[in-house]
């Protein structure tokens, strides 16, 4: 989301570092969602959770959002053998389950198989009990937020990249979800990148929508998130959660990006609607309020310190779990820009 003054295109961007590189280091870093992202940008972010490897299909058979396992692979249940070739299998294992109401029906998986993580990145397991370790542990990591669904993108796609430290432009053609996930997980946070729009999206209806610039790309992520049944929040008491624990402000967007204004803060949400904000041995007060209007989630801050003033938006719910809580609000930069708001509990 990174940008420069005067709001330049990506390519003027290049040329002015190519023949001004010594001025590079007093370049104001503003963000703009209409041209270039970086590594931490929320657009980035929800764009990875779009093409991670999609781990649920088989839950019927694992019962774990974490990974998947490899085809083929062969499991019994109620001493039937049944072979898992294709996607389409599962099926089988799902009627198998359904055919008696009043027995319990337990899947065996035949090891060793090898499971896929939402990374891509694989293992090998050997026996149950190694099985049913990755489970418990992947139990312990279960509030990462989830792949997004219902959205898949047409192939190749191309991507402009510029490396501010190295000063090189560069290319990049993405042919599928892996190379477009392992393409932003390697991103350098000196490196800026443009898609190749217009973009090409399908659905789980099959239809298609083509996208001709990231906040179009963005917001049909949001609504998305909002309207596809597999995403729905599994975590129902946004007060419970934003209460449980303490907080830190992990990504703050107002203009520009803010994040490193409040490093080091802790917030601590209590039910009573006050906040406190400590940083080494001092604290700030304030008092927090939400409320649902039209279906949507509407939270603000108030504090008794002008240095939080940038906080105390109008700030609408995007997102959340035990562990994460993503607010965005309205725009800001004659109104090219969205804000936002990031919190990560910290225990």
């Amino acid at each position: 989301m990174v940008s420069f003054k005067k709001h330049l295109s990506f390519l003027s961007v290049v040329s002015f570092f190519l023949l001004f590189s010594c001025q590079s280091e007093i370049m104001e870093e503003s963000y703009n969602t209409q041209e270039t992202i970086t590594k931490n940008t929320p657009l980035t972010t929800y764009v990875e959770r779009v093409v991670v490897q999609k781990t649920a299909q088989d839950n019927i058979i694992d019962n774990t959002d974490c990974f998947m396992i490899k085809l083929p692979y062969v499991v019994t249940i109620n001493n039937i053998e049944i072979a898992i070739n294709s996607y389409d299998d599962y099926a089988l294992v799902k009627n198998k389950c359904n055919e008696r109401s009043n027995d319990n029906d337990v899947v065996y998986i035949h090891f060793p198989v090898t499971v896929i993580f939402n990374d891509y990145s694989e293992m090998r397991i050997d026996s149950q009990t190694d099985f049913n370790d990755l489970v418990d542990d992947c139990k312990e990591k279960s509030n990462v937020l989830l792949k997004i669904n219902c959205l898949s993108f047409n192939y190749p796609i191309t991507i402009k990249t510029y490396d501010s430290n190295k000063q090189i432009a560069g290319s990049v053609s993405i042919v599928d979800n892996k190379a477009f996930y392992v393409f932003i997980n390697n991103l350098e946070d000196s490196q800026l990148i443009t898609f190749g729009f217009p973009l090409t999206i399908i659905n789980s209806s099959g239809q298609t929508r083509i996208i001709n610039d990231n906040d179009q790309l963005e917001n049909l992520i949001k609504e998305t998130l909002n309207s596809c049944p597999e995403n729905i929040n599994t975590v129902s008491d946004f007060n419970k959660s934003l209460t449980s624990g303490s907080w830190e402000i992990s990504y703050f967007y107002h203009d520009y990006e803010r994040t490193q204004s409040y490093s080091g803060y802790v917030f601590t949400f209590k039910s009573d609607n006050t906040v406190i904000a400590s940083k080494l041995g001092s604290s700030l007060n304030g008092v927090w309020s939400t409320k649902l209007e039209d279906g949507v989630r509407k939270f603000e801050l108030d504090f008794n310190a002008n240095a939080f003033d940038d906080l105390e938006l109008n700030w609408k719910l995007f997102e959340f779990n035990n562990s994460r809580i993503r607010f965005r609000g309205g725009t800001s930069n004659s109104g090219t820009e969205t804000d936002y708001l990031y919190f990560t509990k910290i225990n």
